[in-house]
C-alpha cells in the first residue's frame, strides 16, 4: 500500500470543527510536503476548487496550480498530483505548462482529471458548466489533446471540443505524465476506462471498493486498454491509542455545526456528481466521503481494516486528517508500518 496526503488548500478539511490547527497558507503547505517526503509519504494531492468547499464560499482557497509549481521546486522525492478541471484551462497552454513543471520537479509530476461539479463557482468565475455527460466527454478528449502534445511534433487533431494543424509545443515533459481520474457514474467511468492510467475513489466501504475496482478492470478489457496502473481512494484516518478514544474524535468532527455555511456545495455535489451512493450530511463531515472506509480506530484494528482493502486491489491510499502535521505524523509512526 502507498500512502498519500491531501494538500490543504483550504486549510482544514473539517466542516463542523473551527479549532483545527491546519492552515491554508505557502508556509504551511510547504512545511507539511517537506516533513511528509521526510516521513515516507507517497504522493500530495492538490485539489482544485477556487471556492473554499470545506467552510463555505466566502472562506478563502489557495490555487492548486500555484501550490503545485511552488511545490515541484521546494521538493525532491514525493509525487506531486495536481488537480486539472478542463474548463478551467486552455489545453495548449496546460500541456506547456506540466511540461515545464514536469522538467522543474524531474518527472515527479502527476495530473488528476476532474469533470467539476460546483455549478455555483462556475458561474461566480465565469466558467461554462455544460451537463455531466458533456463535462466527461470533454475530460476524455481533453486528455487525449494532452497527451498529443506531449508526444508529437507537430501536432495535428480533430474533435468536438479542440481542433489543432501542424502545432509545436515544446519542450516535451521528461516523463510521460501518469492520469489520474475518478467517477461513478456510467458515462464517468466508460470515459476513465479509456483515458486515465490510474483510478480514484471517494472514500467507500470494502465492498463498495471491491465492486468499482472489479468494474473498472472489466471496463478497462472492453476497452482494449492495458491494466489500470493502481486504484486510490480518499480516507480520512484517526488512529488513537484506544478505540474508545478515537470514537470520541470522530463524534467531535461529525457534529453538525453551521451547516449554512457550506450548504451551496453540499447540493451542487450531491445534485451535480451522479454518484453512485447516497451522500449525508455524516459523510460531508469532511471531505470526498473519508469517513465511509470507517479508518477508525487503534493502529492494529485500521491497519487490518486496511490490509482488507489491498485484498481486493487497492493500493493507493490518500489520506486527509486534522490536524494534518501531527496527525501525518502520527499515522507514520504508528499505522504505516504495521501495513508496508
Amino acid at each position: 500500500m502507498k500512502f498519500g496526503y491531501w494538500t490543504p488548500i483550504f486549510g482544514s478539511w473539517l466542516r463542523n470543527v473551527d479549532d483545527d490547527t491546519t492552515i491554508g497558507s505557502w508556509e504551511y503547505i510547504k512545511d507539511l510536503a517537506l516533513c511528509a517526503e521526510q516521513m515516507g509519504y507517497d504522493l500530495t494531492l492538490v485539489p482544485e476548487l477556487y471556492l473554499n468547499d470545506i467552510k463555505g464560499e466566502k472562506a478563502p482557497a489557495l490555487d492548486a496550480w500555484a501550490i503545485a509549481n511552488a511545490l515541484a521546486a521546494v521538493t525532491s522525492r514525493i509525487e506531486i498530483l495536481a488537480a486539472l478541471r478542463p474548463q478551467y484551462h486552455q489545453v495548449a497552454l496546460t500541456a506547456k505548462q506540466i511540461a515545464t513543471i514536469s522538467q522543474i520537479c524531474n518527472g515527479r509530476f502527476s495530473i488528476n482529471m476532474v469533470s467539476a461539479w460546483w455549478e455555483e463557482e462556475a458561474r461566480q468565475f465565469g466558467i461554462n458548466f455544460d451537463g455531466h455527460d458533456d463535462r466527461y466527454t470533454l475530460t476524455h478528449e481533453y486528455t487525449d489533446v494532452l497527451r498529443g502534445f506531449w508526444t508529437q511534433s507537430p501536432f495535428n487533431f480533430k474533435g468536438k471540443y479542440f481542433e489543432f494543424k501542424d502545432s509545436y509545443n515544446e519542450p516535451k515533459p521528461k516523463n510521460l505524465p501518469k492520469v489520474y481520474a475518478g467517477g461513478e457514474s456510467e458515462t464517468g467511468r466508460n470515459a476513465i476506462a479509456q483515458f486515465a492510467d490510474k483510478y480514484l475513489m471517494h472514500g467507500g466501504t470494502l465492498e463498495e471498493v471491491r465492486e468499482k475496482i472489479k468494474d473498472m478492470k472489466e471496463r478497462r478489457i472492453k476497452a482494449n486498454r492495458p491494466p489500470f496502473e493502481s486504484f486510490g481512494m480518499a480516507a480520512y484516518i484517526i488512529v488513537r491509542e484506544s478505540e474508545e478514544e478515537a470514537k470520541r474524535e470522530l463524534q467531535r468532527i461529525t457534529r453538525i455545526k453551521n451547516f449554512s455555511d457550506y450548504e451551496n456545495s453540499y447540493k451542487d455535489f450531491t445534485s451535480n456528481s451522479d454518484l453512485d451512493v447516497e451522500i449525508n450530511r455524516y459523510d460531508y463531515s469532511v471531505s470526498n466521503r473519508g469517513l465511509r472506509p470507517n479508518l477508525i480506530g487503534t493502529p492494529q484494528q485500521v491497519a487490518e481494516k486496511i490490509r482488507e482493502y489491498e485484498k481486493v486491489g487497492l493500493n493507493l491510499l490518500i489520506i486527509q486528517c486534522a490536524p494534518m502535521k501531527e496527525e501525518l505524523e502520527r499515522i507514520a509512526k504508528d499505522l504505516i508500518p504495521l501495513v508496508s
